[in-house]
């Protein structure tokens, strides 16, 4: 089985601009290849898993990737699957934030020897005369087809500024010039990308009557078709000091039964006869499956003596609600007791248990509350400060554990 076969078995591959030539390139490993990044926060997010994890795919049968990491067109931002304009960063905050994503990123890639490419469109972007692009690049753009671009189509409604109609016409200006100086002959990246990456492929044909081709991946979203790699409305962070690798862990432990095979076939790197083996699991079985993604995903990110740390922590937790080194801590200060006390309603909203305290209210009159081992169903339940020497472990319904200290 080629490469490209198995992206296909894994439900990788969502579109493709010519299946045969693609399928013969990257079999071959002949593909130079990129993914581009846009430095819009200091640390890469699950929601990239899909991205590194076929960059190391493809790396390893050969071919050679180009991480574009995304310093000039995060001066704009990417209007896709937005409903409002993204923040403008600073470009001092976009350096910083790309200089995190190279750490992050040789994790999943092998950048020594030339087998693989870290460049920065900031280096031909932000130089780029505003008349000789228009020139250049712009007579090659159909506004009427960039209208129809699903990346724009849904902001229509709200207004899409003039500022980010430009985001395709950069992205495109990317492929076109790694094309000319890097021979990247593919780009990859999500579904929610397609237009965009049409534009480029588009470009090079129009500019240099050559072709070249691109590949989207399948987003990766629950059953109820939403977009994972977010917990209680927070992006889950590559960073563990963003997410620890507990925290880490313990998402992947909590995805729903009906998506933890597709999450196995499309992020971890196990043998596809192994995983096909589960097809048929359920029940506790299912758990089993949980506690293996978790792992294997926590050991491509954090290395494998941490993803041993936050199994055995969670397996402790769950199996005695014993304490752990490694379990979230929140802080509590002086200013957080009244009386010597603190109402577990003001503990649960300030470590982001609950986002305020009439839905804080609503957890403990439900019984959805334990504190230290004792299920909490009055909502006005204080702790004395001198309970927690040892530290207060507060579990919010049956899988998040908090430790709380002073």
């Amino acid at each position: 089985m080629g490469v490209y076969e198995e992206l296909t078995a894994r439900g990788l591959i969502a579109q493709v601009t010519n299946e045969k030539e693609i399928r013969e390139m990257v079999n071959s490993g002949k593909a130079v290849f990129y993914i581009g990044f846009d430095c819009t926060a200091d640390s890469l997010t699950a929601g990239h898993f899909m991205a590194l994890t076929l960059m190391k795919r493809l790396q390893e049968a050969g071919n050679k990737p180009i991480a574009l990491i995304g310093g000039g067109t995060t001066m704009i931002g990417d209007p896709s699957g937005r409903t409002d304009m993204r923040k403008m960063l600073t470009r001092e905050d976009i350096d910083h934030n790309a200089a995190c994503f190279k750490k992050q990123m040789e994790r999943f890639i092998d950048f020594s020897d030339g087998k693989a490419l870290m460049v920065n469109n900031a280096d031909w972007l932000l130089g780029l005369n505003y008349v000789e692009l228009l020139r250049e690049v712009g007579a090659c753009f159909s506004v009427n087809n960039m209208l129809r671009a699903e990346c724009y189509k849904q902001r229509m409604e709200r207004g899409l500024s003039f500022f980010e109609f430009n985001y395709m016409i950069m992205q495109s200006y990317d492929f076109y010039y790694l094309f000319q100086h890097y021979d990247c002959n593919m780009q990859f990246g999500g579904d929610d990308q397609w237009s965009n990456m049409l534009g480029g492929t588009e470009l090079i044909r129009k500019k240099l009557g050559k072709d070249a081709h691109a590949m989207t991946i399948t987003l990766l979203t629950d059953a109820q078709g939403n977009k994972m790699g977010k917990t209680a409305g927070n992006a889950v962070w590559l960073d563990p000091n963003k997410t620890s690798p507990y925290e880490f862990y313990q998402y992947w432990r909590n995805v729903a039964d009906a998506d933890v095979l597709k999450c196995i076939r499309m992020l971890t790197f196990l043998p596809l006869e192994e995983i096909d083996k589960m097809n048929d699991w359920e029940g506790s079985q299912l758990n089993k499956a949980k506690e293996i993604l978790a792992f294997e995903l926590t050991k491509l990110v954090h290395g494998e003596e941490e993803a041993k740390k936050a199994q055995d922590a969670a397996r402790a937790l769950f199996g005695s609600g014993a304490d752990s080194a490694d379990m979230p801590t929140t802080t509590l200060d002086d200013n957080d007791f009244t009386d010597g006390a603190v109402a577990v309603i003001d503990m649960l909203v300030k470590a982001g248990l609950s986002k305020s305290k009439s839905e804080a209210r609503r957890l403990i009159q439900q019984g959805g509350v334990t504190v230290n081992d004792e299920k909490i169903t009055d909502f006005a339940f204080t702790v004395n400060k001198a309970e927690f020497e040892n530290g207060v472990i507060v579990k919010k319904g049956k899988k998040v554990f908090h430790k709380f200290i002073i």
